[in-house]
């Protein structure tokens, strides 16, 4: 099969799946007798990428594959075709999010214990809902609290492609900064019909370890804790 044909079928693929597609997801379009080498797959995305360089999308690899995407810089113009405004979170959601991003696998009460109030059970209910969280075991402490960690969906959302491309501690001057201001990654098909939510039905167990600065998680948290009214304080729920 020549590289032209390899090239239109990935396109093809990509426009139409409505999520992000991995390497193995795009070797399995073709019939095993058919079927190209990885490194070609590989060399038809560079190209779709490089084409796409003038355009008003992307080529975009994140966690659970490669999707094709509105340009994030085209954000005020595209975000008028939606009358509603995309929903922003709490700062509150966001420091916890935040914690369990840089410092996971964590339990409720160690996230307790950096931020100094008590975890909104709507907090955890809500990551979890949106696929941003998972439970991926549990302390081996009186209790069997939870351990939670970060999901391919959390990636996605964020347009990265693993946990290494956090953006330094250094350089998060407000959590806010975390919440997007227009899902362009979530746009509606009727723009890129690829650039839907990157809702993967399958759960892959991964290995969420990062060497973290803890200190600077820490320390940062504490400081936005200060400019902020308390929040109420309930008990820890760790069973």
């Amino acid at each position: 099969m020549n590289p032209d044909t390899i090239r239109k079928i990935i396109e093809g693929a990509l426009l139409a799946a409505g999520k992000p597609l991995d390497i193995p997801r795009l070797e399995a379009l073709f019939e095993e007798d058919e079927r190209p080498p990885r490194d070609q797959i590989k060399a038809a995305l560079e190209e779709i990428e490089s084409d796409c360089r003038e355009r008003g999308f992307e080529l975009k690899q994140v966690g659970s594959g490669y999707r094709f995407q509105v340009r994030q810089e085209l954000a005020p113009w595209v975000n008028r075709l939606w009358e509603e405004k995309p929903k922003r979170y709490s700062r509150a959601m966001l420091e916890t999010l935040s914690l369990i991003a840089y410092r996971q696998p964590l339990t409720r009460g160690d996230i307790e214990l950096v931020r100094g109030v008590a975890v909104s059970s709507d907090i955890i209910k809500t990551l979890q809902e949106r696929d941003w969280v998972r439970v991926v075991g549990y302390r081996d402490v009186p209790g069997k609290p939870a351990l939670y960690a970060t999901t391919k969906q959390f990636l996605d959302y964020f347009n990265l492609k693993s946990l290494e491309h956090l953006p330094a501690l250094g350089e998060i001057k407000d959590l806010a900064e975390l919440d997007p201001e227009l899902e362009l990654s979530l746009a509606d098909p009727a723009v890129i019909p690829a650039a839907t939510t990157a809702a993967n039905d399958e759960q892959t167990n991964t290995d969420f370890e990062l060497d973290q600065q803890q200190d600077g998680v820490e320390s940062q948290l504490d400081e936005d804790e200060s400019h902020e009214p308390q929040e109420q304080s309930s008990t820890p729920i760790n069973e």
